[in-house]
């Protein structure tokens, strides 16, 4: 069995953070989303993954990831240069997978969940797709499962008026017959080739398709507060007993450390309260500074900042010194 993840979308909700870095390279808890993506595959021993990208995305991905030796991986690159949708995207991975079965991950979702149900579906038990669903508060935002007596019957993209509240999730495992079905599909009212759209054509030609729900902690990392609500739900999870992750040539001068927080090699802080729910990306220099709910990328500078600095994302490179957050003034 193969691996695909996508990586190919603008990312342009996450504006300006994702206008020149791709979104599945933004740290969730100081690791990439795109890392933990390829982590899921090998916990399932997939080494063969194909990386669907845009031409521009190119040279920040392989400066970081290669052709995956660093991660015991062989990663090949494949182009996705015209964003058509999910199923556009597979397509053109349709030589790098072959006949072979293969696990397909959405590039700004995070799993929590194995996926050995879904490889297990599709490998040995005749399935030709098996999907993750879990219950959501926003299903207009998802593709959204309808389902009766187990089965799987309808699959609608980001409907206005959705029947359930069950959502797929950014992880599927499929049978090289999905090429057979996004090679057929016209595109959406959207203008896109839904994977959902792909899906519901094996479920019309009668082609088994499974699922498995999940009531873990399962991502779309494509907005703001999603990305700060990830970004909790992964350093809630901790490693191990701790849930301070600092690296260790990580400078702290009289500073205090309220868990969960992670903080990146190469960082310096000084006359700070740090946390909780804070990440602080590699070669940040803070002074003099209140964060909680933060995410701080890598290469900021912040000096002075009065008062506590809540629910914020501060982008690369930042410089920001002499900050006067102004405090909320209610009525009596």
């Amino acid at each position: 069995m193969k691996g695909l993840i996508l990586c190919a979308g603008k990312g342009s909700r996450l504006y300006p953070f994702t206008l020149n870095h791709p979104k599945t390279l933004i740290p969730v808890a100081n690791t990439p989303i795109l890392q933990s993506c390829i982590e899921k595959l090998t916990e399932q021993g997939i080494v063969e993954i194909g990386i669907v990208i845009h031409s521009s995305q190119e040279s920040l991905i392989r400066e970081q990831f290669g052709l995956g030796e660093s991660m015991g991986v062989i990663i090949t690159y494949i182009y996705q240069n015209e964003a058509r949708g999910v199923s556009d995207a597979v397509k053109q991975a349709q030589a790098f997978i072959g006949q072979e079965a293969f696990l397909l991950l959405l590039g700004d979702n995070l799993i929590s969940d194995r996926l050995t149900e879904l490889k297990m579906d599709v490998e040995e038990r005749g399935s030709q797709a098996s999907l993750l669903l879990a219950e959501v508060a926003k299903p207009q935002e998802y593709g959204i499962a309808e389902v009766w007596d187990n089965r799987i019957v309808k699959l609608e993209e980001k409907p206005r008026s959705p029947l359930t509240k069950l959502a797929v999730l950014g992880a599927y495992a499929f049978h090289s017959s999905i090429f057979e079905a996004v090679n057929s599909i016209v595109p959406s009212a959207r203008g896109e080739y839904e994977i959902t759209d792909a899906i519901q054509w094996l479920i019309d030609h009668n082609l088994p398709v499974t699922y498995h729900v999940t009531e873990k902690h399962n991502m779309d990392v494509g907005t703001m507060e999603r990305w700060l609500e990830a970004n909790r739900n992964m350093l809630d999870e901790g490693s191990g007993s701790s849930k301070v992750m600092i690296h260790q040539n990580v400078i702290l001068d009289n500073c205090i450390i309220v868990e969960p927080v992670s903080i990146d090699r190469n960082c310096v802080l000084k006359d700070c309260k740090i946390g909780p729910y804070v990440s602080i990306s590699t070669g940040s220099h803070i002074e003099n500074c209140e964060l909680e709910n933060c995410i701080i990328l890598s290469g900021v500078h912040l000096k002075h900042i009065a008062h506590s600095l809540k629910d914020t994302i501060i982008g690369y490179r930042s410089v920001i010194a002499g900050l006067r957050v102004m405090e909320e003034v209610k009525d009596n």
